[in-house]
């Protein structure tokens, strides 16, 4: 009798054969099918950040085409929040893929995606003549090491907002500094029925505490880090004075403990109800505190660069986004072609009319129809002359969980020890640096 073994052996082999051929067709179809459009040379694959009126990035797109056919636009948006955005996008980019030409970038970013390689300068469309055209600050935020890796879209920065009808029924000006201003905020309140804060920020273990504390750090003439970027400068005489100042006067002081858990929401929500005479915020919620649907101070509001401490100069922590170019596009020309659109002036002008957005381009805080849509812009332009990007190295995002716990324990405590919190948070911030200059 003969083993029926060799058959069956036969069988799974041309069974396994046949299968493997049907896998390899499916890839091959599935190929064809998903990554068509990054085959495609006429069409450019754009991953976006979510704006917050619905549509725009088709509506750009869209005007794009019209002016440079035979392109298209794929679009692919992503989630609101940056941290999210920022997983998936550095996701794509880690696995090299085609399927991005184009993508945004939070300022913070540029040092982290130039050093991984990730994105590729820009120097074609920043010449020293186009240079000239844009916001310093938002030029020095784009840079890394001399070399242009975004292209600034449009732009926000810390900004002070006060009850303009508070501060004339008291006979007081707009606060220059931050003591003149707690002074002002206790006299208010001691006049004042109701059970009102003098002060609203951004305070929770978040990155925006980092951004509301190197503004106080700044603005008493001291800083994060060195100026070489090698070292950090977190126990120095000036910056300890800052920190000892939102612990002492604000935290403990004129705002309410709450502060302490509020991000820009929460912040600007308590200004919005009357419930504070001065808010730090972003450029975004002047419409908003503006807007008598939401906010019950609409037109009782002023704005205003932040204070600084004597001897120092206003400083705003710089925010917004940028056009990036990515290392793995297959039609890098064409992909550039769109960034010049989005940053050119047309397109600027139309992101501050239908989003509110601040422009990156200089001229158009002159501009007209920009004035006429949004006056408060003539205010902006003195804010972003004194805006600073936050420190620049590729290992930003570890080097600021550092800041956050370490002002987070400095401030919340009314008897934290500022100096040892100080230097153990340099010595964590210094090894970090370390690091980067390994890379």
């Amino acid at each position: 009798m003969h083993s029926s073994k060799p058959c069956y052996s036969g069988a799974v082999a041309r069974l396994k054969t046949i299968a493997a051929l049907g896998l390899a067709l499916l890839i091959a179809l599935g190929a064809a099918g998903c990554g068509g459009e990054a085959d495609d040379p006429n069409t450019i694959r754009l991953v976006a950040w979510k704006f917050n009126t619905p549509g725009l990035w088709r509506r750009l797109a869209d005007q794009f085409e019209k002016q440079h056919p035979p392109l298209k636009v794929s679009l692919e948006i992503g989630p609101h929040s940056s941290t999210s955005y920022h997983d998936m996008l550095t996701q794509k980019l880690k696995n090299r893929s085609s399927e991005v030409d184009v993508f945004l970038m939070d300022v913070i970013w540029p040092p982290e995606f130039a050093s991984a390689g990730w994105a590729l300068p820009l120097e074609e469309i920043f010449t020293e003549e186009q240079r000239k055209l844009f916001v310093p600050a938002a030029l020095e935020a784009s840079s890394w090491r001399g070399r242009v890796y975004g292209a600034p879209l449009y732009l926000t920065a810390g900004v002070l907002y006060f009850r303009s009808d508070l501060l004339e029924r008291y006979k007081l000006p707009v606060p220059q500094t931050w003591p003149q201003m707690v002074s002002q905020a206790k006299l208010i309140l001691a006049q004042e029925a109701g059970d009102m804060a003098g002060y609203s920020g951004q305070f929770k273990q978040y990155e925006g505490l980092v951004c509301d504390m190197l503004e106080f750090i700044w603005s008493a003439g001291g800083r994060a880090l060195a100026k070489d970027g090698k070292s950090c400068l977190l126990n120095q005489p000036q910056a300890l004075k800052a920190v000892r100042f939102v612990r002492d006067c604000i935290i403990d002081g004129v705002a309410p403990r709450g502060v302490l858990a509020y991000q820009e929401p929460e912040s600007l929500s308590l200004f919005a109800q009357g419930g504070a005479v001065f808010l730090r915020n972003w450029f975004y919620a002047w419409p908003i505190l503006n807007d008598s649907q939401r906010s019950k101070v609409a037109g009782k509001v002023g704005l205003a660069p932040l204070p600084h401490f004597s001897g120092g100069n206003s400083a705003a922590c710089l925010g917004g986004w940028q056009v990036g170019l990515s290392a793995y596009s297959t039609k890098p020309a064409q992909a550039l072609k769109l960034i010049k659109f989005l940053v050119s002036e047309p397109v600027q002008r139309r992101l501050v009319l239908e989003e509110g957005l601040a422009p990156t381009r200089t001229a158009l805080y002159h501009d007209p129809w920009v004035l006429k849509s949004r006056p408060h812009f003539a205010e902006l332009l003195p804010v972003l002359d004194g805006a600073r990007p936050r420190p620049r190295t590729p290992l930003y995002p570890a080097l600021s969980e550092v800041m956050q716990g370490y002002f987070q324990r400095a401030i919340s405590d009314e008897d934290s020890d500022l100096p040892a919190l100080s230097e153990r948070a340099v010595q964590d911030v210094d090894r970090l640096l370390g690091l980067a200059g390994e890379q």
